[in-house]
């Protein structure tokens, strides 16, 4: 293959957090300029403490003086990490990961990212952990990544459908199943799209590094690089790898050596590889760790924060991750980590599957029936703008554990932009079950619409996913629904958030 050397302008920052945000511009041919990244990674084992110098300069005492691991009933996995930690002598609750982002604590910004219990059944290669727990720290008010050096890797919206962030225990592919085994607890970031339609750009500046088996000489060993036919590799300027995962297409411009700018078109999602069948992008950052081993740098704080920056959303709603639990249980439903840029969320409704509903931010839930449940939160600021989430939960039999509960995966295309009467595509596909069809509901009045996906029945299969398109004929906020039972009558249901309106600048963000 013909190494395509391209000379592109790369963006350098000097940043300091207690200053004003300078930026300057340079050329450069060998690739994109050094970036010091602006978080601080410390792995600290419990009761040991670390002085820590953050990136404008000032020194915090962090000390790990707690740690919580929930695990749920039906497969022993781990489904919550609770730290507690000390900042200077002041003392904060953390969870890891599992859509958690960094808290203020005094002058500093933490998270934590993993912890040990994820290694006990899991794969401790994905993080380079070998103490008690991640920590991470940046200066209080400062961005997490220097600005206009990130950007967000898909051309879609937020949530768009669904997502298996960090530590989420694998599920679409039918990774749920009852009795303990090892588990494969997600370490990167999985954004559900639609097949073959959603273009994927380059989150960074970046060089590229492998292109499918073909490895730029170098970068085989002692990194991170892991090459297959439907994966990029690309380099940042803060040593970074950014692995791009189950892409349909790769771009022919996209070869090994090759110097990119931010935004540049890498291909389009899909599902070959190790996929598990459903549509999806994995995107997952490799670092040198603490350890000194390369691990997940975790990024869904990353593509947070450059989504605000980039489409301005008024309000975020977030019912994620999943629960398991076997019939009969009582779960908990968290809307708290949803976000108003104004400050101000005053609303928040649940709307179950029963037709009942709620006002409050949590909830718990009793489910006594087998089944793939998708609760639906509706979050509304000050301003009256309202969005959308979905929490999914897995319901197992008790009586049948051995009964693999039915998933879904619904998702639509465009996203955004979204007009009254445009072609809407909507595409599902079902796992764990090859019995009934897709039954549709576009929440606008119309007629059910009846498809058949092949139940994954062949993973990798072009026509796996049933396809149909929609018409919305006036503006609005429809929640979209699609159900599909198996010969045991336990059912699948999924929904989707699709925003019409009546100007064609419309994002899909309220």
């Amino acid at each position: 293959m013909k190494l395509d050397f391209q000379v592109v302008r790369v963006i350098g920052f000097s940043l300091c957090i207690a200053s004003t945000i300078c930026s300057a511009r340079t050329w450069a041919a060998e690739g994109p300029v050094a970036i010091d990244p602006l978080v601080r990674v410390i792995d600290l084992d419990l009761g040991e403490s670390a002085k820590v110098t953050l990136c404008d300069g000032a020194q915090v005492t962090v000390k790990l003086v707690g740690l919580n691991e929930i695990r749920d009933h039906v497969a022993d996995a781990v489904r919550q990490a609770e730290v507690a930690v000390e900042v200077n002598g002041k003392t904060a609750q953390l969870v890891s990961a599992t859509y958690h982002r960094p808290q203020t604590v005094g002058t500093v910004q933490i998270d934590c990212s993993v912890t040990r219990g994820y290694n006990a059944n899991g794969t401790p290669s994905f993080w380079g952990l070998d103490k008690d727990a991640r920590l991470r720290l940046w200066p209080a008010g400062s961005p997490l990544v220097r600005p206009g050096t990130f950007s967000y890797p898909v051309k879609q919206k937020w949530f768009a459908t669904d997502t298996q962030m960090a530590n989420d225990p694998v599920y679409v592919d039918g990774g749920e199943r009852a009795g303990k085994r090892k588990i494969y607890y997600h370490s990167g970031l999985d954004i559900g799209g639609s097949e073959g339609l959603v273009e994927v750009v380059a989150a960074t500046d970046a060089i590229i590094v492998s292109v499918g088996d073909v490895v730029l000489a170098g970068h085989r060993d002692d990194t991170p690089v892991s090459p297959r036919y439907d994966v990029v590799y690309l380099l940042d300027g803060r040593g970074w790898y950014y692995r791009y995962s189950h892409l349909k297409e790769i771009d022919q411009s996209i070869v090994p050596g090759r110097i990119i700018a931010q935004g540049t078109r890498i291909g389009l999602l899909g599902k070959e590889g190790g996929s598990g069948g459903w549509s999806h992008l994995h995107f997952e950052i490799k670092s040198r760790q603490p350890s000194g081993k390369w691990g997940t740098q975790e990024g869904y704080a990353f593509l947070w924060e450059a989504y605000q920056r980039q489409y301005k959303p008024q309000v975020i709603a977030v019912a994620r991750p999943h629960r398991v639990i076997f019939s009969g249980e009582t779960t908990t439903l968290d809307g708290s980590r949803s976000w108003a840029a104004s400050g101000k969320i005053v609303g928040y409704q649940w709307r179950f599957g029963d037709g009942s509903t709620a006002n409050t931010a949590r909830v718990q839930r009793k489910y006594a029936r087998p089944g793939r449940y998708s609760e639906v939160l509706q979050v509304t600021d000050d301003a009256g703008h309202a969005t959308y989430d979905f929490c999914v939960v897995i319901v197992v039999d008790r009586a049948h554990p051995q009964r693999l509960v039915p998933s879904i995966h619904p998702n639509y295309y465009p996203t955004q932009g979204i007009r009254p009467g445009m072609d809407v595509t909507f595409k599902v596909r079902t796992f764990n079950t090859t019995v009934g069809s897709e039954t549709w509901d576009f929440g606008d009045g119309s007629k059910t619409v009846e498809v058949q996906s092949d139940g994954n029945a062949v993973k990798l299969a072009p026509d796996g996913y049933a396809v149909t398109t929609h018409r919305f004929a006036k503006p609005g906020d429809y929640i979209v629904r699609v159900t599909r039972s198996n010969e045991h009558g336990v059912a699948a249901t999924g929904h989707l958030h699709v925003h019409v309106a009546a100007d064609s600048t419309a994002t899909g963000d309220p």
